[in-house]
């Protein structure tokens, strides 16, 4: 039996009603539970201050002194024990609030302490409640610990006397005294390459550091170790699924991919957009199932590589489907394929909940004989009883609104499954990518296409509205439009539609009719309602769209040149930069004005400094990810990916880079795992994902 599975409750100190609180509390329930929940801070130990050296300006202090004295003392509920240390200089009083008889009568007067705690003040004089209390001789006796570990801990725990003090004893218990063995899980040419302490060694050090360099070299290693098999399965996935899945061999690039790119494509691909149709194209013909992500920012000319890769399809015989997560979202596809494919002899179609029964009909019909070479579409297109004749590109936009059961669906259309090409307009920083799209090839169109202007970003306080209404004017004078947006967040909807309504008002009376026309547009409208006012403002009819973040994605309006983002102080930095992203869509040059109000956190600062001063969607990314950190950033967690024990991917982007490169090379050297320096490895890989029901080869 693995002695590191043994329940908790056998540890010597825990017991039962231990043992269920810490199961209940912090999820620990066997050894190795205790040994790998890790401190989240240390404290300095080799400072000792002086009795009178303890004040508000001090929050911990260590003294070593004698207790002259201890009594009970009356409160409104029950009594508090106080007994009061002293040393050459002063004395300081000891409080415990709730403490048992135990207590007092463990408490020897006239014995040296060493007591360690935070500083309370109370009627001007300072205090040390519910200390760490320890004889002298044998905190001499035991080996000084230079930086005292401070773990996890909960309300229910301190109210249960499960001290932090507490907690370093029963890890001491397991890791010290009963001396467990602890499985080496790396190869000793890694180790070696990299230096590393041993795991027994690191997990020691980093309960009960000796030192700042050996706890550093043990963060080191565990921080490594966490990201290395995460890296490992991930590229192990990788490898798998492009030796046992097998794909369509597109070999041909026929008349329809030639026909478009030499006569139709409105302006010269740029180098990046080249590399990626390259990477697609030699993943296509390779004999196994693509599965790439395709990043790039708004405007970057995804589209056209979209294209550029279906036609292929269809030149060899296949059918293509993109599905969008929204149904704005899936008719600006449709409007942009059938604008760019015009002349090509190519028949698409759009499928979204709404689409009549009649139309439907039509789509099966063509779906099943061929004749339908392209359908665009929401989640309809994921349905059971939409079958194609031989679906061979499958095209995933905006990815990350997609689980992986719905992706799962496009993979059963047909046999072998399609090639899959997932695109996001929201770029990933590189290390978020590696860990959640690390089984995925990853390209990136990193350049937007020539002659695209930047777009000025300015911030404005809301005491200079007037200067910021008279700009709209000036703008609308010269024949543009501009979007107002106003943010929605689900938890204050009432509040966020009055703030609407009454922009909406103050908008209308700035800019009244018949000299302006407004639209408005928000969530709480009907279907037909949004969709009527989004073609008034995108035919030219109204100059002014005041809406919610519904036009997030989806409006393609090349005439509308400025975007005023109000309280925007309330949005995330993706968010603004997607925002951002609907103006610039034409030859003129546009702007993007983000009205807050004069009170601003630094946070909000920053975030809206970043935009004023880049229009890089990737340096937004990575600045977005130190702010808000991964878990936030992605919203709803992906298969518990961004769960580290101890590594965190904001700040050890470095040793991410590491594993990353040695889990491909030990795989590049040795697929199976087989050879006998990789059996550490083989076994902890095993372990680690023994029944875990893993969608095998999705992303």
């Amino acid at each position: 039996m693995d002695i590191l599975k043994t329940p908790i409750t056998y540890l010597k100190g825990v017991g039962e009603e231990k043992a269920n609180l810490l199961k209940k509390e912090l999820e620990i329930f066997v050894y190795e539970d205790l040994i790998t929940t890790f401190p989240f801070r240390y404290i300095d130990r080799t400072k000792f201050y002086k009795t009178t050296e303890v004040s508000a300006t001090v929050t911990e202090v260590q003294i070593i002194g004698k207790i002259t004295n201890k009594r009970w003392v009356a409160q409104k509920r029950g009594k508090r024990l106080v007994a009061t240390l002293s040393d050459d200089k002063g004395s300081v009083d000891l409080v415990w609030f709730k403490a048992g008889q135990w207590i007092y009568d463990a408490i020897n007067i006239g014995a040296p302490y060493v007591v360690f705690g935070k500083v309370n003040i109370f009627n001007g004089r300072a205090n040390i409640p519910h200390p760490e209390l320890e004889l002298a001789e044998s905190f001499k006796k035991r080996k000084a610990i230079a930086f005292q570990a401070v773990y996890p801990s909960t309300e229910k725990l301190v109210k249960k006397s499960f001290t932090q003090q507490k907690h370093r004893s029963i890890v001491r218990a397991l890791l010290k005294e009963l001396s467990i063995p602890i499985p080496e899980t790396l190869s000793a040419p890694l180790c070696d390459a990299l230096n590393l302490l041993s795991r027994k060694e690191a997990l020691t050090q980093v309960h009960f550091p000796e030192n700042q360099a050996l706890l550093s070299k043990a963060l080191f290693r565990l921080k490594f170790e966490e990201f290395f098999f995460v890296q490992l399965e991930l590229v192990l996935k990788n490898k798998i699924q492009k030796q046992k899945i097998k794909g369509h061999n597109f070999d041909i690039v026929g008349d329809n991919f030639n026909t478009f790119y030499n006569n139709y494509l409105p302006f010269d691909l740029t180098n990046a957009q080249k590399k990626v149709v390259k990477e697609i194209r030699r993943d296509i013909k390779s004999g196994s199932q693509m599965n790439r992500l395709l990043q790039g920012d708004v405007g970057s000319g995804k589209t056209v590589v979209a294209i550029l890769s279906i036609l292929i399809a269809i030149d060899n015989g296949f059918q293509a489907t993109i599905v969008a997560p929204t149904e704005i979202l899936a008719k600006q596809h449709e409007q942009s394929f059938q604008n760019l494919l015009k002349e090509m002899p190519i028949n698409i179609a759009l499928l979204t909940g709404s689409t009549k029964v009649a139309a439907r009909r039509k789509i099966d019909e063509g779906l099943a004989d061929g004749s339908l070479q392209i359908l665009i579409g929401t989640h309809a297109v994921l349905e059971e009883k939409i079958q194609f004749k031989n679906l061979g590109m499958a095209i995933i936009d905006e990815q990350h609104r997609f689980g992986v059961a719905q992706r799962a669906a496009l993979w059963k259309k047909n046999n072998p499954p399609p090639h899959i090409l997932v695109m996001t307009a929201t770029p990933i920083p590189r290390t978020l990518a590696m860990n959640l799209y690390g089984d995925l090839d990853i390209s990136v169109i990193d350049e937007l296409p020539p002659g695209r202007k930047e777009i000025i970003t300015k911030h404005f306080r809301d005491s200079h509205r007037l200067k910021v209404f008279h700009f709209i004017k000036e703008e609308i004078a010269n024949g543009r439009q501009v979007y107002i947006v106003y943010p929605l967040i689900a938890e204050s909807e009432k509040m966020d539609y009055k703030d609407l309504m009454d922009g909406y008002e103050s908008v209308v009376r700035s800019f009244p009719m018949p000299q302006y026309q407004v639209s408005i547009v928000h969530g709480q409208m009907k279907h037909q309602e949004k969709e009527y006012e989004m073609q008034r403002f995108v035919k030219g009819e109204t100059q002014i769209m005041v809406a919610t973040t519904v036009i997030e994605v989806g409006v393609n309006v090349p005439n509308a040149s400025v975007m005023i983002i109000e309280s925007a102080e309330r949005f995330g930095l993706s968010q603004l930069h997607q925002l951002r992203g609907r103006v610039g869509r034409g030859n003129e040059q546009s702007f993007c004005v983000l009205m807050s109000g004069n009170k601003l956190s630094n946070e909000a600062k920053k975030r809206l400094q970043t935009m004023v001063e880049t229009n890089d969607g990737f340096k937004i990314a990575e600045t977005d990810l130190l702010l808000r950190g991964p878990g936030d950033l992605m919203g709803t967690k992906q298969s518990g990916i961004m769960d580290f024990k101890i590594a965190n991917i904001v700040q050890d982007g470095d040793i991410l880079e590491q594993a990353r490169y040695f889990a491909q090379k030990i795989v590049a050297d040795d697929p199976t795992l087989q050879k006998p320096e990789n059996s550490n490895i083989s076994l902890a890989y095993q372990k680690a994902t023994k029944g875990k029901e893993l969608w095998k080869h999705i992303s």
